[in-house]
């Protein structure tokens, strides 16, 4: 089993930044899943960000050149460092976890993850 629990959400101003952090927690060690992030608003499905694989990454277009992923092998963390926020972009922010894939297209699909945390608050104000 693998846990993963998010932090680092709050209600920021456009243009602001935020990091959020994915810990992760079980019978795994830093590199043995891929660890994504998604959003979600409400009535709407969940859509891809972002996702750490192994030493790969990967950023759906509307976030390449804002936001970062990075590390920590120590704490088995992943953070998702958001720059240059737009008020479209409040939604809940999930991490999820997967083995990693062959196909790496299949990152940005939600069902391709076994684990979720439980999400946390981005809100960004005009």
């Amino acid at each position: 089993q693998v846990q993963l629990v998010e932090s680092g959400g709050a209600l920021v101003q456009a243009g602001g930044s935020l990091r959020l952090s994915c810990a992760v927690s079980g019978r795994t060690g830093p590199y043995d899943y891929a660890v994504g992030w998604f959003r979600q608003t409400l009535g709407k499905e969940r859509e891809f960000v972002a996702v750490l694989a192994w030493n790969d990454r990967y950023y759906v277009d509307f976030v390449k050149g804002r936001f970062t992923l990075s590390r920590d092998v120590v704490k088995n963390t992943v953070y998702l460092q958001m720059n240059s926020l737009k008020p479209e972009e409040t939604a809940v922010y999930y991490c999820a976890a997967t083995p990693l894939l062959n196909n790496s297209d299949n990152y940005v699909r939600a069902s391709s993850y076994d684990y979720w945390g439980q999400g946390t608050q981005v809100t960004v104000s005009s």
